[in-house]
């Protein structure tokens, strides 16, 4: 399964660059839970400098807010791993870069989570002139699979976005 994900990305990867070089659109991305692994998928591509642009890793609330613009406000009345703050996170790294497009990532990847905020819950946010958001429940399932997974899910979304 290992093996299968990783080709998956990859292949993910070549098309968001393929598609983003044929449309003249530079990414980055806003990454808290998955720590620059998208950037890292998006980078393992050669000749990704034609598109990828910068990577932001945000992964505590000060470098959210210093890096990306975060407003305080915002997590203090949602917290870190929510729309709101994925949205801003997105848009922030657009406005922060020479980007058209960006992609954020905030969850609690595991061990842990409470009651409100489950371990395996990620926000999502894709952001070019204003953000969309969406969260994602992967449950349970452990750390490493659940960065897998997020990984996968914000590259499915900047294709869906770039097919537009």
């Amino acid at each position: 399964m290992v093996h299968m994900m990783i080709r998956e990305i990859n292949s993910l990867a070549q098309e968001i660059l393929t598609m983003a070089q044929k449309r003249g659109v530079m990414i980055a991305t806003a990454e808290s839970c998955t720590g620059g692994m998208v950037g890292t998928a998006l980078t393992a591509i050669p000749g990704s400098s034609a598109v990828y642009e910068r990577g932001f890793i945000t992964y505590s609330n000060p470098a959210k807010m210093q890096m990306l613009g975060v407003a305080e406000e915002t997590l203090e009345a949602y917290g870190a791993v929510s729309e709101p703050a994925a949205a801003e996170m997105a848009l922030g790294a657009c406005r922060n870069s020479n980007a058209q497009l960006a992609v954020s990532i905030t969850g609690i990847a595991g061990p842990g989570g409470s009651d409100h905020k489950p371990e395996g819950r990620v926000c999502f946010g894709i952001a070019a002139e204003k953000a969309t958001t969406e969260t994602v429940e992967f449950g349970p399932v452990g750390r490493d699979i659940v960065r897998d997974m997020a990984v996968r899910h914000a590259l499915l979304l900047l294709k869906e976005h770039l097919k537009n």
